[in-house]
């Protein structure tokens, strides 16, 4: 008899040759008529459950690491109807396992870019973009369209420093996303952007493809596109 296929397992490939879409959480999607998700597989993040309303969409799946984010979204996520993928690290003390949840290791991935999450784990690569690349391609996603990587902030102090937002979040699509004293970690887009070149670089290696179609996204390691001709919307 052969081994017994982990729960994590039975998930490999089931889109094996599709396209999905990764929703990132900068403003510019308060710029985009993202109508034509409705229409879409789509891998939400963080907390993009703030604009599922506004934006009219509901994602597939779901993904997070971070613990700070984690711990200020524990009821939302639980109450999230899809599947979803946390960090164990991030996760650790504040969710479990569920039908929909599955705790993937980042406490000691086995790869720098992680192609079976059951057997490696996923390493976090310093953004949750790049822990849901990772989730994309175990998926068996053939093309992963990315939108609302802005890739700029407003910040002070150094890289993965933690900081008390002051006044509004203008770094995210939701002024609330990061409300007025809330705890955040500033952005690393150095290790973020040496993340995207090692995914680009095994995605191509695969014969797969990511495509940034973020509106006026700063990153520009991904091979760029217009989301209007992609999703033929206007």
């Amino acid at each position: 008899m052969g081994a017994t296929v982990s729960r994590l397992g039975l998930l490999q490939n089931r889109h094996a040759g599709q396209r999905c879409v990764l929703v990132a959480n900068g403003p510019s999607l308060n710029h985009m008529d993202l109508s034509f998700l409705k229409r879409e597989t789509t891998i939400g993040m963080n907390k993009i459950y703030l604009g599922l309303r506004k934006f009219r969409f509901y994602p597939r799946y779901y993904v997070s690491v971070n613990h700070k984010v984690i711990g200020q979204s524990v009821s939302d996520i639980k109450a999230l109807n899809c599947t979803k993928f946390l960090g164990s690290a991030g996760a650790n003390g504040l969710l479990n396992e569920d039908a929909l949840t599955y705790l993937v290791n980042t406490q000691a991935p086995g790869a720098r870019f992680c192609k079976d999450l059951a057997l490696e784990g996923m390493h976090e690569g310093w953004t949750v973009t790049y822990a849901a690349l990772q989730v994309a391609y175990y998926l068996g996603f053939t093309t992963v369209i990315i939108i609302g990587m802005d890739h700029r902030f407003q910040y002070t102090g150094n890289p993965n420093e933690s900081k008390i937002m002051e006044g509004p979040d203008s770094n995210h699509f939701c002024s609330d996303y990061f409300g007025h004293g809330q705890n955040w970690d500033n952005p690393d887009l150095e290790n973020s952007e040496a993340s995207y070149r090692i995914a680009r670089e095994v995605y191509e290696a695969d014969g797969r493809q990511v495509i940034d179609a973020t509106i006026g996204g700063a990153c520009n390691i991904f091979e760029k596109a217009d989301y209007r001709t992609i999703f033929k919307c206007n």
